[in-house]
């Protein structure tokens, strides 16, 4: 209960410093582009034409204008020129996985060439650490050419790592089987620390095939160094040594090298936040010895993202689906690499329980997030979601058997009004005693 206060009141000060940073921080990081360059889709959900009003992006507030408002109170908004997509803030974020989070991160946003219709290109990098140890380092882009004949996506990652085990499974772990079975899928959910470096490089370059439909190549990386557990780490003691123990994996080290092959398809009308459109993502992931990975496998992936806006006039008020899943086909894959909660390239599913709190070789998660806005400036918004996972585990329980839920809700407020950069805190529940405040920037999908 007395680590609970400590934490809660950090957090606290963490997102008073943070707001009052950002206010300065951001008010270095202007510059001036044509107001036309930030016209947005001018369709409402049903295609109708919405009142030039609703998308007039000077009547929406953010960050930007709290900071004239606060400075230069009597100092009018230029109508002619708005901020660039590029904001420099505080890197906070908070999660039971990781505690309080604080460090540096820039954001941009553009679009590339002339043609209306090229998606917005996002980029991002960040340098952190947090209250459990972890020091994270990452530089990742989304990239549209113009007319969107290339779509590039990327990241680079090193970090030290502290991850929370909970075993295997979906949290049905049964008193039956061999002594390590029950080590493997715990019933009394024990929590185990990994600690770890981490390295990874990914590189996927798709081609567009036909409007808004790519097919794509690429590699990924993942290198994982020192892996320790501490006092816990004696011989099948643990999950993670079980696990190693039964598939062949060194104790202290492994590499998960792969080539990536995949299919995308993208209506949606904003990368950070979509008030409409569709999303999709499909894809195997085929590790290779011979290009370093310590085990051979073939992994098949899909993302499917909808989003439906259900007011012409606030076609922030949004209903967000979200699909994603991913699937051992052969082969074996370290056990940190196994998929599970908030495994996706966002690390930001199964709000309510701690990262790879539930996993298996087959893992699926599904969300849904009610979105709207709470002031008429667009300012400050609300949410509300569900999730329901599903994965399997080695004492028979299959895929789609079992089901674990979470859900909760939030704010929003608006960082970046050109590119839809919404500062997020959520508070989400989950089973076995699971709870906790996520804060990040961008939306969740």
């Amino acid at each position: 209960m007395q680590q609970s206060t400590i934490y809660s009141k950090f957090l606290l000060k963490l997102l008073l410093l943070v707001l009052f940073l950002s206010i300065h921080v951001f008010a270095y990081s202007q510059v001036n582009v044509p107001v036309d360059s930030l016209k947005a889709d001018s369709l409402g959900a049903k295609g109708k034409k919405i009142q030039p009003q609703t998308y007039n992006l000077n009547n929406q507030y953010d960050f930007g204008d709290l900071i004239r408002s606060v400075f230069h109170p009597k100092k009018k908004a230029d109508t002619a020129h708005k901020s660039s997509g590029i904001i420099i803030v505080p890197n906070i974020a908070a999660n039971p996985t990781i505690g309080a989070q604080a460090g540096i991160k820039a954001v941009a946003g553009i679009r590339l060439g002339n043609d209306p219709n090229t998606l917005l290109s996002v980029g991002s990098t960040s340098a952190s650490i947090t209250t459990k140890g972890i020091i994270y380092f990452y530089i990742n882009h989304n990239i549209f050419t113009p007319g969107n004949k290339w779509n590039l996506q990327g990241n680079i990652v090193v970090s030290k790592s502290v991850t929370p085990d909970e075993g295997f499974g979906i949290g049905v772990g049964k008193n039956e089987g061999s002594a390590a079975d029950q080590v493997l899928a715990d019933p009394t959910h024990k929590g185990y620390a990994i600690h770890s470096t981490y390295f990874n490089f990914r590189e996927k370059i798709y081609k567009e095939v036909a409007k808004n439909l790519f097919v794509g190549a690429g590699a990924s990386f993942d290198v994982r160094r020192n892996i320790e557990e501490g006092e816990n780490a004696a011989n099948n003691s643990t999950p993670l040594s079980v696990y190693n123990n039964r598939y062949g994996f060194p104790q202290d080290h492994y590499s998960a090298n792969g080539f990536l092959f995949n299919v995308e398809y993208t209506s949606r009308d904003n990368q950070n936040r979509a008030y409409k459109g569709i999303y999709f993502d499909a894809g195997f992931r085929v590790n290779q010895t011979w290009i370093g990975s310590t085990k051979n496998s073939v992994q098949f992936t899909t993302d499917f993202r909808k989003y439906i806006s259900l007011s012409d006039v606030n076609p922030e008020t949004v209903l967000a689906l979200w699909n994603w899943g991913s699937y051992l086909l052969s082969g074996t894959i370290p056990y940190l690499e196994l998929p599970g909660t908030a495994r996706d390239g966002a690390f930001k599913s199964g709000r309510g329980y701690t990262g790879q709190y539930f996993k298996g070789t087959q893992f699926n998660d599904t969300e849904a997030e009610f979105r709207f806005p709470i002031l008429k400036n667009k300012f400050i918004s609300g949410v509300t979601f569900v999730n329901m996972q599903t994965a399997n585990d080695q004492q028979g329980t299959r895929l789609f058997q079992v089901f674990q839920p979470g859900g909760g809700g939030g704010l929003r407020v608006l960082f970046s009004k050109v590119t839809r950069t919404n500062l997020d805190l959520d508070y989400a529940f989950g089973k076995f005693g699971n709870r906790g405040f996520f804060l990040n920037l961008n939306e969740v999908f």
